[in-house]
């Protein structure tokens, strides 16, 4: 799911940027000394510019809410109860464009970052 969801996130329309960075690596690390890189490596982790920082559900809802065409259903997802949905909103949506995808699209360009598939890593500016 990672290159896949990482392709989608970065082909839509972004309010707030997105900026990709593969999980437990050298610039992860340099850049992020104070996270627990081990769990990065387990589940999406998101950065803001102010520091915070958002995992599993909530990081999920933090890349959802970065998308011009999916912040309304960020919102709309924000109750405790419903935000484990946005992780399969994004599942959803990068499946959907794994199977319509133009031939030769990422095929190779992101294998050497991602290549245990373990790229879900990305720093953006975070809600609220």
């Amino acid at each position: 799911m990672c290159r896949g969801a990482r392709r989608w996130l970065a082909s839509r329309p972004q309010l707030v940027p997105l900026e990709f960075v593969p999980a437990g690596s050298a610039e992860a690390r340099r850049r992020f000394p104070g996270l627990d890189h081990d769990a990065t490596l387990r589940d999406l982790t998101v950065v803001a510019d102010t520091g915070a920082v958002y995992s599993g559900d909530g990081a999920w809802f933090a890349c959802l809410w970065a998308l011009a065409e999916h912040r309304g259903t960020a919102e709309r997802l924000a109750r405790p109860h419903l935000l484990p949905l946005a992780r399969r909103v994004v599942a959803a949506a990068s499946a959907v464009r794994e199977r319509i995808r133009e031939p030769g699209y990422g095929d190779d360009d992101d294998r050497a970052e991602c290549a245990d598939d373990r790229c879900g890593w990305a720093g953006v500016d975070g809600p609220g």
